[in-house]
This record gives structure tokens, C-alpha cells and sequence, in this order.
């Protein structure tokens, strides 16, 4: 369990912001993992564990406790639950996109639409991470954690984790703590055995992104190479050369309304139907049926809205930033703030208040950030 000399944040993180914390334990072993929770939680003191430091966006003044590196590495093939599908188990510092290139290259079907997704897997379930209609939650099997103050490693399955979009029982959401403070050790998924071969692209989404007909067959590999194609025009693959890509990646979620409400907003605003909640059966016991059957009450599916297009809408265009301030809209993408260049965690935080104060002006949606806030606020 090595501590070694703290070193800034900004150095760590995609947004390049925050100081060196007041100690650093670098875990490249799962033991090395458990005995630095472990001693970090008999001190009391405030800490939290880095990954990739993707989708973390640090305060200014050094973290008054101890930042634990995730740095355990590897993926362990198993058989699947049937015929023609395969599990994998890989351990929480391997990095999400080299997953999704093991899998590719196994020809492992159901995580190649999230190729790029910068980060580690052990952070891939606590925001259900997805892109162009994939999520983890679609694959995911479980995974093995420890829960804070208790030695004790559990295997909890994907069904507890109360995975939704973009959060789980385990993700630290702005203004509110999670539901189970515990530490992903390993994740399992369980993927289907596609091959080399090409097959329909299935989801709306993602044909839409890769500019395909429905009906269009492509191989993994095709659709890995042009999602990372199609991120890259986007600025969310991470460039150290290209301060376009210095961000957290999407710093805002994609709101959901509920259906009435995305009646009320442009029609040139895109959306996408959730699915509709599903009635629970009815059972009438036949001693009270009196042959009276009550119709079905009528629900409407919530929408999902682009959080990207209701900001320039609002008149925030990329590239834009405020007056002396280094922080900006990306030139690429208008979901991501960028640091432009040693840039504060004050200075992004101004430029997302202005953004959600406008968004909110022009349409009534809130938009709530994505990333974990760590002694910072909106």
C-alpha cells in the first residue's frame, strides 16, 4: 500500500483542475486496494478513489484527506449463462476503452458503441456510463465491491445497483450523497458472441450516428472505428495536444421530461420516447368479480431531450466563453466545457452557472451536471 508524494489533480484529471490532495495511495493490486480503504476508513478522514479522472471535476484548494489510485488491471473470459454469449471479468483500474477493444477483437457483441468513453471500468456502472443507445446496464452481470467501514467483499448483482440513466444506488450526484458509499472492485458483463461477421445494426441511435439505413449490416470493428471516428470530430476523445478535448466529457446530462412538457418545446428539439412504464397484471380474484374490468390507465413516456441542442438554442454557441476567463464551450461539441489552459475550477463553474441560468431561461429545464463534484459547487 504505497503512499507516494501527492500530485496535483490537474495532472490527473481530463479537466485539469485541482491542487495536490493532502495524501496519495497509488493501488496497482486488489489487495493493495482493500488494505489502503481499509486504512483509510479507520482514520475517519474524508477520502475518495480515482480512476481515470474522466468524469471528476475538482475544486481549487488541495482535498483535505486521501485520493486512493485505482490501478488494478485485468479481464478474465468466462462462459456465458447460454449458447453464444461470453462473460467478462475485469478488474475496476482497467481502462473502459481497452475493454471495449478486448471485446471487439474477441468479437464480443453488446459494449462497441462506447468505444472512446474515456475512464475505468470499475467507474463504468456507478453512472451507467452509455453512448448512442448502449449502456452498461444492458450487459451488466455484477460486481464485486466493499462497502465502506466493512472488510467483508460482496458480489452484488446488477439488479441492486439501481442502475438508471446516468446514476446507480453508488454514484455521488451534485447536492446529494449515494445511496451505498462502497468501492467497485471488479465488473462482470456478459456479451454475445457476434464474431467477425456482419449483422444488423440494431438501435435508432446509433444508426443515426454512424449515418445507417435500418436494415444495414456492418461488422464490430466497422462500428467501433467509426463511433471513434464520430468522437473525434466531437472533441471527445482525449488529445493532449487538443484543448478541445480537455474536458469531462458531456459536463451536463441529458434532461428527462416528461412527455406533456416536451410537447411545449420546439419541434426542432430532438427527443427520444423512455420507455413507458408497463402496467403491474391485474388480478381479480373470482370470488369479488363482479365482471367489471377496469380499463388500462393511459401513461405517457417520458422524453429524453439533447442537452446540447437546448444550450445553443439558449444562444450559448461553441466556443463560446466569458469575459477574461479561460474556461469555454468546446469548438466541437457544445456539451463540453473545456479548459482552455490552466483554467480554475472557479472559472468552469462560473461559465456552468451562465449556461444553466440561460438554458433555464429560454425553456424551464434545469440542467443538472454530469460529472462528480469534488469541493466544488454550481
Amino acid at each position: 500500500m504505497p503512499e507516494i508524494e501527492p500530485i496535483p489533480l490537474a495532472e490527473l484529471t481530463t479537466l485539469r483542475t485541482g491542487a495536490a490532495p493532502e495524501h496519495m495511495i497509488d493501488a496497482a493490486t486488489r489487495d493493495e486496494l482493500l488494505a489502503a480503504l481499509a486504512g483509510v476508513w479507520a482514520t475517519g478522514e474524508s477520502w475518495f478513489v480515482l480512476g481515470g479522472g474522466s468524469n471528476l471535476f475538482v475544486g481549487d484548494e488541495p482535498f483535505e484527506g486521501t485520493v486512493i489510485r485505482v490501478l488494478t488491471r485485468g479481464i478474465e473470459r468466462l462462459p456465458g449463462s447460454r449458447p453464444g454469449t461470453a462473460r467478462l471479468r475485469v478488474e475496476a483500474g482497467h481502462g473502459w476503452d481497452d475493454l471495449v477493444e478486448y471485446a471487439v477483437t474477441g468479437g464480443l457483441a453488446g459494449i462497441e458503441a462506447m468505444s472512446g468513453i474515456p475512464g475505468t471500468v470499475g467507474a463504468a456502472p456507478v453512472q451507467n456510463v452509455g453512448a448512442y443507445g448502449q449502456e452498461i446496464a444492458q450487459t451488466l452481470v455484477e460486481v464485486e465491491l466493499v462497502d465502506e467501514h466493512d472488510d467483508e467483499v460482496v458480489t452484488v448483482p446488477a439488479a441492486e445497483l439501481g442502475l438508471g440513466f446516468r446514476t446507480s444506488v453508488l454514484k455521488h450526484h451534485h447536492g446529494s450523497v449515494p445511496a451505498r458509499r462502497a468501492v467497485i472492485l471488479s465488473v462482470t458483463l456478459e456479451l454475445t458472441e457476434a464474431g467477425d461477421a456482419v449483422a444488423p445494426v440494431g438501435g435508432e441511435q446509433l444508426r443515426a450516428a454512424l449515418g445507417l439505413e435500418p436494415g444495414a449490416a456492418v461488422t464490430l470493428a466497422w462500428i467501433r472505428d467509426h463511433v471513434l471516428a464520430t468522437r473525434r470530430t466531437k472533441g471527445m476523445l482525449v488529445d493532449s495536444a487538443d484543448p478541445d478535448t480537455w474536458s469531462a466529457g458531456s459536463f451536463f446530462q441529458n434532461p428527462i421530461v416528461s412527455g406533456q412538457f416536451a410537447r411545449t418545446l420546439p419541434d426542432d428539439c430532438p427527443r427520444w420516447p423512455m420507455e413507458p412504464e408497463i402496467d403491474p397484471v391485474l388480478v381479480i380474484p373470482l370470488d369479488r368479480f363482479d365482471g367489471y374490468v377496469p380499463p388500462p390507465v393511459a401513461r405517457v413516456a417520458d422524453v429524453k431531450l439533447s442537452a446540447a441542442w437546448l444550450i445553443e438554442h439558449a444562444g450559448v454557441r461553441k466556443g463560446f466563453s466569458l469575459p477574461r476567463s479561460r474556461a469555454a464551450v468546446s469548438r466541437k461539441h457544445a456539451l463540453a466545457l473545456t479548459n482552455r489552459g490552466r483554467g480554475t475550477a472557479a472559472e468552469l463553474a462560473e461559465l456552468a452557472r451562465f449556461i444553466q441560468q440561460r438554458v433555464q431561461q429560454e425553456s424551464g429545464v434545469l440542467l443538472q451536471p454530469e460529472p462528480v463534484l469534488v469541493d466544488v459547487d454550481l
